[in-house]
């Protein structure tokens, strides 16, 4: 008697790990936490600066990542779309852009006249270019999710700051928000951590330009964990750790997801009262320092991958 026919599942498909020119060190971390390498890829620059992009391997039926930060220059931005685009026309099932830094985040609101809403004009462009599901870490504004037609699986680099944090004596310690659109993410790491929050006022008269006012809470003679989700100039940051020495804060750390480290970031960290600065590999460091130490997102990212090629809630990764 003939066998009847089944229908092929979605995780029947084989799973192809990519990565773009932005951040070779992390994809292949991602790809060897997964137990693969990445796929063949070509990708290269015209004289006049045009992208081209191929994949060197078929992919048809594919359930396809493609690993790229889209921190600046614009570059990266471009180099995921036209990813995204020849993947489609190459007959991948199923394309996913594993964003680890998702760039002009912080552009997600119109609080001025005249200005673009750059988060929401990204979400078009990679929906426009075929793109059926984003994995992204710490969006500066969760509110982002609902700017794509498409899934989105945000994770959390609390997840692995914490667990690194842990190796600290915890005795007399206090988590700290830099301000207050930091405040929720600092009271998850201080519940998580299981201490104090403590908070700062500040006022900011423009860009990349940050004043404090006041520390409200307990810092004296005690050890501070300064919370956030991007450290760009590290202005902000640094002046915040200036006001915690001032109110008498003992060790004085940071961690922040996405390392950035902009202009005068790195000579303003060096020297700060700051001890250390925790970031993650979402982004490379533009230079080494001794300030700065890396804690790596791989594992997190690989295991989220294989939650969504087998159809698995991503959820449970970052939850208790």
């Amino acid at each position: 008697m003939p066998r009847p026919l089944m229908r092929a599942s979605s995780n029947e498909h084989r799973v192809a790990i990519f990565g773009g020119r932005s951040n070779p060190a992390l994809a292949n971390k991602i790809a060897e936490a997964y137990g693969t390498t990445l796929g063949d890829l070509s990708i290269r620059d015209f004289a006049d600066g045009e992208i081209y992009v191929r994949f060197e391997e078929s992919i048809r039926g594919a359930d396809l990542f493609i690993i790229q930060s889209t921190h600046p220059k614009a570059d990266n931005w471009m180099e995921l779309l036209l990813l995204i685009d020849a993947a489609k026309r190459a007959s991948a099932e199923r394309v996913t852009a594993v964003i680890p830094y998702f760039g002009y985040a912080r552009q997600e609101r119109k609080d001025q006249p005249r200005v673009s809403i750059a988060a929401k004009l990204m979400a078009n462009m990679l929906t426009s270019a075929g793109v059926d599901r984003i994995l992204t870490m710490e969006l500066h504004a969760a509110q982002i999710q609902g700017f794509f037609d498409v899934p989105v699986d945000h994770l959390y680099g609390s997840t692995v700051l914490t667990d690194h944090v842990r190796q600290f004596d915890l005795d007399d310690f206090v988590v700290l928000a830099p301000d207050v659109g930091g405040l929720k993410m600092a009271r998850a790491y201080a519940q998580r951590l299981g201490v104090d929050l403590a908070l700062i006022d500040k006022r900011r008269p423009r860009q990349n330009e940050a004043r404090v006012m006041n520390v409200i809470g307990d810092v004296e003679g005690k050890d501070v964990l300064i919370i956030d989700d991007i450290v760009d100039t590290a202005g902000t940051l640094t002046r915040a750790a200036k006001a915690l020495k001032d109110h008498g804060a003992l060790k004085i750390m940071a961690a922040c997801t996405h390392g950035l480290l902009s202009g005068p970031a790195y000579d303003r960290i060096e020297n700060s009262p700051l001890e250390r600065l925790m970031i993650t590999d979402t982004v490379p460091l533009k230079r080494p320092s001794d300030c700065i130490e890396v804690v790596s997102v791989s594992n997190l990212f690989a295991k989220a991958i294989r939650h969504i090629y087998t159809d698995r809630s991503v959820s449970t990764l970052f939850t208790d």
